[in-house]
């Protein structure tokens, strides 16, 4: 049985069309105004909204616009009912998203007519994104073997010589082996981690309370955590001098495990897909009470079908530069950006520059204001003026 909202101040038009759908056999949920209306559907999570557009305090296109900005809300279809005709009006409603108009007064044949298209398309919907998500599974099926054997077999094999060779082996090459079997481990390890986080994100997804739980956490960017993090990685590259970073300082609404584990994939990212000596810098800052934080490489990048192709468990090129990884990295960080409420954005011109671009909503705190809430990485000004440069170029 399908869920419908209907959000309509005028009480007569209210109850005809709630006796009108109940009579239909819908499950129907009335709401007197914008505010309520909007309350309601992140609560019930209806199949389709019904929503005048004139109404006192929220109007109907804020309505919209507030459903369209929450992932919880943003693909139930809306149908407006409205007294006005003018394609002005249209349009407004439409760019913000709606899906369909009524004009009243309207017939009952007319408002069936509308509702069971709208229900029929999100149907389709529904079965696309079901078989994305079998592609994902059979992606994962195919894919995750292969990723466990490569450091298993290294592990194994390394493993295997220093029990039968152990008497003749010197202590350099004993060494070695070792750390080929613990870089193994290392690799399998993060496999092993993502895959699970990866899990947990999607069962996250679908579950309002633990979103808006997730939702409720905060931490301060950025700590001594984040960006000894950043440092570490590049220095384990052996790309110190090609990090810049410009940090400003901020409350944001996300816990600082996920934060880290973003901002750790990225940094991976940024790293591994650009050559060493070409600069990567990263920067932060807030604007209209949001977090912007921005990853510029001089990598080989991204053309504009593989950005839109992005998905967990994909490699681009895979057998040209055969990268390690399963290519869950940037996947995970792009989900938990949304299920914050914020949106990861790329943009790449091939074999010139990435932008990876985080926004984040910052909490009611705001924004920290001061020279001693900002870090600048402590660069030799040659290296700085030539990252400066290398990036202007672009």
């Amino acid at each position: 049985m399908n869920k419908i909202l209907v959000i309509e101040d005028d009480i007569n038009v209210r109850q005809n069309i709630l006796d009108l759908l109940d009579a239909e056999d819908f499950k129907v949920i009335g709401a007197e105004n914008g505010l309520l209306g909007l309350q309601l559907a992140q609560e019930e999570i209806p199949d389709l909204i019904l929503c005048d557009v004139m109404m006192p305090e929220l109007d109907g296109h804020g309505v919209l616009k507030a459903l369209r900005q929450n992932q919880l809300t943003a693909m139930i279809p809306l149908i407006f009912l409205t007294a006005k005709s003018d394609k002005t009006d249209f349009r407004q409603g439409m760019e913000l998203g709606a899906d369909d108009y009524i004009i009243k007064p309207f017939r009952r044949a007319e408002l069936l007519a509308a509702i069971t298209c709208r229900l029929e398309k999100q149907i389709v919907i529904n079965q696309q994104s079901q078989k994305k998500l079998n592609d994902l599974r059979n992606s994962i099926t195919l894919s995750l073997p292969h990723e466990m054997r490569t450091p298993l077999n290294g592990i194994l094999g390394f493993s295997q010589l220093l029990m039968e060779e152990s008497d003749s082996l010197d202590s350099q090459t004993i060494r070695e082996m070792a750390e080929d079997i613990y870089k193994s481990g290392e690799r399998l390890f993060k496999l092993i981690q993502n895959f699970l986080l990866y899990a947990e994100i999607e069962i996250i997804a679908t579950e309002p309370q633990q979103i808006n739980l997730l939702q409720s956490q905060q931490t301060v960017f950025p700590t001594s955590a984040l960006t000894n993090l950043m440092m570490e990685k590049a220095k384990h590259a052996g790309r110190e001098a090609d990090l810049q970073l410009d940090l400003h300082a901020c409350h944001l609404k996300i816990s600082p495990t996920k934060i880290y584990k973003i901002i750790e994939e990225l940094i991976d990212n940024a790293l591994k897909f650009s050559p060493q000596g070409t600069p990567i810098l990263v920067t932060s800052k807030f604007v209209n009470n949001t977090f912007n934080l921005c990853f510029i490489d001089c990598g080989r990048g991204m053309t504009a079908d593989q950005i839109v192709e992005l998905g967990a468990y994909q490699q681009f090129e895979r057998k040209l530069y055969e990268q390690e990884g399963s290519g869950l990295g940037l996947i995970i960080a792009k989900r938990l950006v949304e299920l914050h409420g914020g949106t990861l954005k790329i943009q790449s011109q091939p074999k010139e520059k990435t932008i990876v671009q985080v926004m984040l909503p910052c909490s009611t705190q705001g924004e920290f204001i001061g020279e001693d809430n900002s870090y600048r990485s402590k660069l030799s000004i040659g290296n700085e003026t030539r990252a400066s440069n290398d990036l202007s170029k672009k």
